[in-house]
């Protein structure tokens, strides 16, 4: 069977006790809720109407009135409970949610962990009571990340407060959301920055204020098909360009700092470009790095590393000596 044809048929054992339990809707609320069109709802209500039990007569088929806007099921043929979760799926979907509740901004945490406690809940009631893992009451969502959050669910522009690592600065600028996205394990707003007139991403653990503004979100259409905007760091070749050689055991920082032209080498170091705005300040990042990251070049900041790192060590000698 095609994956299409079964979430189909996934979809249509489980509309039946859906429509049980939910006599009266409309359609366009059920295609909403079941994420579907009008018009495919209709075609499942169809198909749905000449299936029931073995004999196939007219008093074993499954009967629904849906002819006016609503939905009614006047004979389930015994369908009025939903499909249950064998226990390696109720694990992938309790993995999955935990995993959706780590990330900030990708969903409410409140409702996430009731559908965590729900599922345990059934969990252990089919495994004879016996839950693996207690339901607990998840940590309270920062207040940052829920109005950026909620600003994307409202389409309306948001006043940010923002550090920019590249540039090791903080500046405050207006955004009009588009999405919110994962990239590398690290929760992004996707944006329109009417600063930097494009868009952007901005990493949610590095906003650090944001305010929902009275106004509707205005991004250009062709925002919306820019995929050059999913990348992390988009190149400012006005900025100089430091080219650095990372150990191994320091590889971890390309997930914290915007790098670019990655070359890993047969030991495992990486070779990697990387634009500043501000020379001091790269340079006392690349010494605190110590034996882990060595400047290639320019060759000015590499000397200006060396000259801090002798301080650094002449400093220390004294502190000891003294």
């Amino acid at each position: 069977m095609s994956q299409r044809l079964s979430l189909r048929l996934t979809r249509l054992l489980n509309m039946v006790p859906y429509f049980v339990a939910n006599p009266g809707i409309t359609k366009s609320e059920a295609a909403a809720e079941l994420g579907v069109t009008v018009a495919q709802l209709t075609t499942d209500l169809e198909q749905l109407w000449v299936c029931g039990l073995p004999g196939y007569g007219p008093g074993d088929l499954i009967d629904l009135s849906f002819e006016e806007e609503t939905i009614e099921v006047t004979f389930s043929a015994g369908i009025d409970r939903p499909l249950r979760l064998t226990s390696t799926e109720a694990t992938a979907l309790l993995v999955a949610l935990r995993a959706l509740g780590e990330l900030p901004g990708t969903a409410d945490p409140t409702s996430v962990q009731g559908a965590i406690a729900k599922i345990e809940s059934a969990a252990g009631v089919a495994a004879g009571g016996v839950v693996t893992r207690s339901a607990v009451e998840s940590d309270p969502e920062n207040p940052v990340v829920a109005t950026v959050r909620a600003a994307v669910r409202h389409g309306r522009a948001l006043d940010i407060t923002y550090f920019s690592a590249s540039r090791d600065a903080v500046t405050r600028r207006v955004v009009d959301p588009i999405r919110v996205v994962l990239v590398d394990n690290h929760s992004y707003l996707q944006a329109w920055c009417r600063q930097a007139d494009g868009v952007r991403l901005f990493r949610y653990d590095r906003i650090d204020e944001a305010t929902e503004l009275d106004e509707a979100a205005s991004v250009p259409a062709s925002a919306y098909d820019d995929s050059s905007s999913l990348d992390l760091f988009q190149d400012d070749d006005t900025l100089p360009q430091a080219r650095l050689l990372i150990a191994p055991d320091h590889a971890w920082v390309l997930d914290y700092y915007p790098m670019t032209d990655l070359v890993v080498r047969d030991d495992g170091s990486v070779e990697a470009s990387m634009r500043f705005a501000s020379p001091s300040w790269m340079a006392r990042l690349m010494a605190g790095f110590g034996a882990g990251i060595r400047v290639l070049g320019p060759p000015e900041l590499s000397e200006s590393v060396r000259v801090r790192a002798r301080a650094a060590l002449a400093a220390y000698q004294q502190a000891i000596e003294g």
